[in-house]
């Protein structure tokens, strides 16, 4: 009754006897990491990170934040139901939601919580002790919606017969090397220093994993000996098989690719490595990675291209992103192309270290960018005023790379010049015809043949508000996507909502993004819960067989 009291009075009080607060309902106050939260009519009640960690709240959720109700906005004869019955079990699935209280304001408590589409909210989190609540966001009634616009009987029949259907997961997730973070210290200022110890990480990041149970795993910045030692051991007991690929320079991370073996069979593993000794553009050691996955019991099936990379962070230097990008896109083509001329459905994943709207993911998006009089600095659109305004040159890449402007591998061919050195001719002769073979043949248009779109449309549908995958002390953006082919249709559909015709992927769900807001009321990342600065994108697919 001592609780009691102390509310009634207008103060809170600790339930082991840590002393009184008093409870402030109508100015905004911080007392330790306590907060008040203002409900629909004038009542406020306070989250106190004390009660929390001594008093175990009913319901099967874990340690959480205890409500307190100022004696100024409730009656004193009205009592929170579930504070004094003896009987705590039959509450043991029961969230708290006092029924003289607006709807809007709930605290339903739990870490990484997909929702149902029932459940109306009016923001994309909650806040309960620096925890944050995404839901899952589902785009199938969407798209059947789509399909029967179309009108294709054939096509509705494969939707109604479930045994044509393989349904599977994937997730991306930067899951931020401990070298790279202490390397960069500067960026985690914010930061309680015991957040970021591997030590504290590692438990929180395998626990996001179990928790969204994705069949495909692209991870990066996935640090080598923690790989080896931790994260492989680990996955592979949860069923996983593990593919990974190190960077080639000194910093000792790198990509990986993790399946799970009841749902594919690996047919071929592909690393991608973007240095290059001869071609003084590329220097660095980012890497991608490369798989083709049969999906297991539907032989028949195409299998499904699934590629991971983790391109150049240097905003100034959009010549060496487009490149990596260049080189990966070929690797994809191919692997994905099939003896018979097809394509198979394609996945990629990864921090691409670019903007939505950049010329770098339009070119994903659109398969096609002329980058003529593009200022190298732009092309990434990491930084509103870019240093410098060094033009991209053209061809960005010396054809000794083997990869054609149109982002696929192309036979070595014999030059004018090399033909010329057989006949021994002069310098001055050599220069000329390799002049007049440039203004002939080189041109500023980069193309691609995927048809690609984002799982995520990056910006909040009812206020523009921008989502970000990624918030530290210096900056909060998107960088991190999940694209996949799919055939476009010509009618208006949202972003990430596009309509996939048989034998292709169709969008089925995605777990949503935060602001930037969101992500500062939980001390941006890293933090307590969410162990890199990077948050996990997951999404659900459908393969049409």
């Amino acid at each position: 009754m001592e609780a009691w009291r102390c509310v009634r009075r207008g103060y809170s009080c600790c339930a082991v006897g840590r002393g009184r607060y008093p409870m402030l309902p109508y100015h905004l106050q911080s007392l330790g990491r306590d907060r008040i939260t203002p409900w629909d009519f004038s009542q406020r009640f306070c989250w106190n990170r004390h009660i929390s960690s001594c008093m175990r709240w009913p319901g099967n959720y874990s340690w959480a934040p205890y409500p307190y109700l100022s004696s100024q906005h409730c009656q004193l004869n009205w009592r929170p139901p579930c504070l004094f019955l003896p009987n705590r079990s039959q509450f043991q699935h029961w969230n708290w939601r006092p029924d003289n209280f607006a709807h809007t304001s709930l605290f339903h408590l739990s870490s990484y919580i997909m929702d149902s589409e029932g459940d109306k909210t009016s923001s994309k989190r909650q806040k309960t002790q620096g925890v944050i609540k995404r839901h899952w966001e589902y785009l199938c009634h969407h798209n059947k919606e789509n399909m029967k616009i179309l009108g294709d009987k054939h096509v509705d029949q494969k939707y109604k017969d479930e045994k044509e259907k393989f349904e599977f997961s994937v997730m991306s997730y930067n899951i931020l090397s401990q070298d790279l973070l202490e390397d960069n210290s500067y960026l985690y200022r914010h930061c309680r220093k015991p957040v970021l110890i591997w030590g504290f990480r590692f438990p929180n990041i395998l626990r996001e994993i179990k928790h969204m149970d994705a069949d495909i795993l692209c991870l990066q910045e996935v640090q080598e000996d923690h790989y080896r030692k931790e994260i492989k051991p680990n996955l592979e007991s949860l069923g996983y098989h593990c593919e990974y690929k190190m960077r080639t320079g000194r910093k000792p991370d790198g990509c990986a690719i993790c399946f799970k073996c009841s749902k594919f069979t690996l047919l071929s593993a592909n690393p991608v490595e973007f240095y290059r000794r001869d071609i003084p553009l590329l220097d660095r050691d980012n890497v991608g990675l490369v798989l083709l996955l049969q999906p297991k019991f539907h032989c028949t099936v195409s299998p499904i291209c699934v590629a991971n990379t983790h391109l150049l962070y240097n905003p100034r230097r959009g010549d060496i992103k487009l490149t990596q990008l260049a080189m990966l896109l070929a690797e994809i083509s191919s692997v994905a192309h099939q003896k018979d001329g097809t394509v198979c459905p394609i996945i990629i994943c990864g921090d691409f270290n670019s903007v939505p709207g950049s010329p770098l993911y339009s070119f994903i998006k659109e398969g096609k960018l002329n980058y003529e009089g593009l200022a190298i600095g732009k092309v990434s659109g990491q930084e509103q005023s870019p240093r410098g305004q060094r033009i991209l040159s053209i061809p960005i890449w010396p054809p000794s790379l083997g990869i054609s402007q149109n982002c696929v591998y192309e036979i070595p061919q014999v030059t004018r010049v090399e033909k010329a050195e057989e006949i021994d001719v002069t310098q001055e002769h050599l220069e000329k015809p390799e002049v007049l073979v440039a203004a002939k043949k080189l041109s500023s248009n980069l193309h691609h043949h995927f048809s690609l779109s984002s799982v995520y449309s990056h910006y909040l549908p009812n206020t523009g508000i921008p989502e970000v995958t990624t918030c530290h002390s210096k900056n909060a953006v998107t960088v991190d996507y999940i694209f996949y082919s799919t055939e476009k249709e010509a009618i208006n559909t949202q972003q990430g909502t596009e309509v996939a015709l048989v034998g292709g992927l169709k969008l089925l769900g995605r777990l949503s993004l935060l602001t930037e807001e969101d992500l500062w009321t939980v001390n941006g990342l890293p933090n307590e819960n969410n162990s890199s600065d990077h948050l996990p994108l997951l999404a659900k697919f459908r393969l049409e067989l």
